[in-house]
């Protein structure tokens, strides 16, 4: 049974990347998970592919078991994964709830890698892993501090991970994209720490580049000239330039 599973599948681009991929690719079931069945049952709708709702709080860590549980019972072959599911807050480290910034890094980092660990079993030549990054990944974010670190994490470890899973014929690439049209806004604003915003894209544009990307072997996938330029410049330029430019422009 060829199968693709899909985190944070509820809403965002965990949602975009089902679409995307039923559209892309003949799957017999996509696995999608996320805390809110009755969004996923949603899905159901306008697949192809038979929807299977797992409803899993990936921040409780028996969800892992729970998931487990079933690739052991099902043995499917899971073509595609793709590890959406995450969240962020803007504002300054010590002015917002600890626990809440735990999550960050819980359900951004840790679960992640608890679902590339669970499913490589079942993963052979051909599969293939998106993990989404950010444009954060690739530097220092003041006010973002945690989310960014979360995902400079997620990009390296995705990198890694696709050299030790090469010779198997796993393909592993970081999805980094700038600001996206998501709800993803509508948790992580909580007032005006972070009011600057340069461009928008619509998830659909993020996950076409994506697919693409991935076809090349690329290990990590930047959407936009400007993007792929701020990438190349904050590589070369002092971390400390970087981050007082961000800063500027947020007015700090």
């Amino acid at each position: 049974m060829k199968i693709a599973v899909i985190t944070g599948a509820s809403s965002g681009m965990g949602r975009e990347f089902v679409y995307a991929l039923d559209r892309e690719e003949q799957f017999d079931e996509l696995w999608v998970i996320a805390r809110r069945e009755s969004r996923l049952m949603e899905l159901g709708e306008k697949c192809r592919a038979k929807v299977c709702p797992i409803a899993l709080d990936l921040l409780d860590r028996d969800s892992f078991g729970v998931y487990q549980a079933l690739l052991e019972a099902q043995k499917p072959e899971i073509a595609v994964l793709v590890n959406a599911a995450g969240f962020g807050l803007f504002g300054a480290f010590t002015e917002m709830d600890m626990n809440r910034q735990l999550d960050i890094i819980d359900l951004n980092s840790r679960a992640l890698t608890a679902m590339c660990y669970l499913s490589l079993p079942y993963m052979s030549q051909g599969s293939r892993i998106y993990n989404m990054g950010s444009m954060s990944s690739w530097q220092p974010v003041p006010y973002i501090n945690v989310y960014g670190a979360s995902k400079a994490y997620v990009l390296n470890f995705s990198r890694a991970l696709g050299v030790e899973v090469k010779d198997r014929g796993i393909r592993v690439m970081a999805v980094c994209p700038g600001w996206i049209t998501t709800e993803f806004f509508d948790h992580a604003i909580h007032d005006d720490t972070i009011n600057y915003f340069n461009r928008y894209y619509p998830p659909e544009q993020v996950i076409e580049k994506a697919l693409k990307d991935m076809k090349k072997g690329k290990s990590a996938s930047v959407l936009g000239f400007p993007e792929r330029l701020q990438v190349q410049l904050v590589k070369h330029l002092p971390t400390s330039f970087v981050m007082k430019t961000w800063c500027k422009q947020q007015g700090k």
